[in-house]
């Protein structure tokens, strides 16, 4: 694994302009960088990421059907009793799964270590599978890199052949808070991925879908929605009034309920007592319980339920080397081991694995400035060349 310098395409601005991304000529493209690209093996990638990232997610699925079983799990994540049976019955009903990204701390040596699990909401998808995929057609054809170069890329076509296996009637419902627009450019991708597997399709806010006098959700149009493919977190659900009229309410949705116990981060920890020791996982304890000792004031503390790099502190030696502010600092932490990210002249990549319906299907890298990667981090390239 390098990275390598590299010129901008000769036709960012118009790619830009085509994809709804915002460019400025000082800047480039917001979110993006291809002033440089990452290059693996495909040893690296099959062997180091891929296989591993479906390991884990086996893994995963040994945690639900633990959690849904044994209460005191439940507890120990903070997911409230009213929804335990619906989480529980959602397990065993074997509802369908679409996308994930674990991100990853990897050098291109070692084993790569799994530092969180996105079951829930993950972005950065338009760019892994569309974007990024344009710039390696169009970078080979400009000469910028070798025309044998591969990408680790079959997420689009893995996510529309999904949703065409997943037997969905009527109308798919696609909902999120549409004034976030990442999550909004996210759904609004997974609409066209929809449409091109041939279902309906109806994208509203989630502040727009309401409650008829039988206990079921209506769009704007008053029609009953019983598929809801949404990008709005499970615990943010769980919190508001509407959520106690979920249970009900016999929509399938898409995240799944069951995937409250993975969005978790409290999951990292019992991942941990389950299999500790696997070389892709770091010890990680929830705050306060006697095994965290065992780190020894080296590690990164961090909220159960948090997003975009919010409210974490990393540690060393019990002094404080790097923090960062948010919104999610007042509920249950975790505090892992540590593995930083490798330090690329002043760049930090964090790989995101993206798990398909559980099936490994593209990469991609978020840079950021410090190792604590926020929201101002970056999508850069990638390519496998042997």
């Amino acid at each position: 694994m390098q990275r390598i310098s590299v010129s901008e395409r000769s036709g960012l601005a118009a790619a830009a302009a085509e994809h709804g991304f915002e460019y400025a000529a000082s800047e480039g493209v917001t979110g993006w960088d291809e002033s440089g690209y990452y290059q693996f093996t495909m040893a690296q990638i099959q062997d180091n990421l891929a296989a591993p990232a479906e390991e884990l997610e086996g893994f995963c699925f040994e945690l639900v059907e633990r959690a849904v079983n044994d209460q005191a799990i439940l507890e120990r994540l903070g997911i409230g009793e009213p929804f335990w049976d619906y989480l529980a019955q959602s397990w065993r009903d074997g509802d369908k799964n679409l996308t994930g990204r674990m991100d990853l701390s990897y050098d291109g040596t070692g084993p790569a270590k799994l530092l969180e699990y996105n079951a829930d909401t993950p972005t950065a998808l338009y760019e892994t599978a569309v974007f990024q995929w344009e710039w390696l057609e169009q970078a080979a054809e400009e000469g910028l890199i070798p025309e044998n170069c591969d990408q680790f890329n079959d997420v689009h076509e893995a996510i529309v052949q999904s949703f065409a296996a997943m037997s969905i009637e009527g109308i798919a419902h696609f909902a999120c808070n549409t004034d976030i627009e990442d999550d909004k450019g996210t759904l609004e991708y997974l609409e066209e991925c929809a449409k091109e597997a041939g279902l309906k399709t109806h994208l509203l806010a989630m502040n727009d879908i309401g409650l008829d006098d039988w206990g079921k959700f209506t769009d704007t149009e008053e029609d009953v929605i019983t598929t809801l493919v949404k990008l709005y977190p499970w615990e943010w659900i769980m919190d508001e009034e509407f959520g106690l009229k979920v249970p009900a309410s016999r929509v399938r949705f898409i995240e799944p309920p069951w995937k409250a116990i993975l969005s978790n981060k409290g999951m990292l920890a019992l991942l941990w007592e389950m299999f500790e020791g696997h070389p892709n996982l770091l010890p990680t304890f929830f705050e306060g319980d006697a095994g965290a000792d065992a780190l020894a004031g080296t590690y990164v503390r961090k909220p159960l339920l948090g997003r975009q790099g919010a409210n974490i502190q990393m540690y060393r030696d019990g002094a404080l080397q790097g923090s960062s502010d948010g919104p999610y600092g007042d509920g249950g932490q975790i505090v892992q081991g540590c593995a930083p990210l490798p330090d690329c002249g002043g760049r930090y990549p964090l790989l995101g694995l993206w798990l398909i319906a559980s099936k490994a299907a593209g990469l991609c890298i978020r840079e950021g400035q410090s190792l604590i990667t926020g929201p101002d981090a970056r999508t850069v390239p990638h390519v496998i060349l042997d």
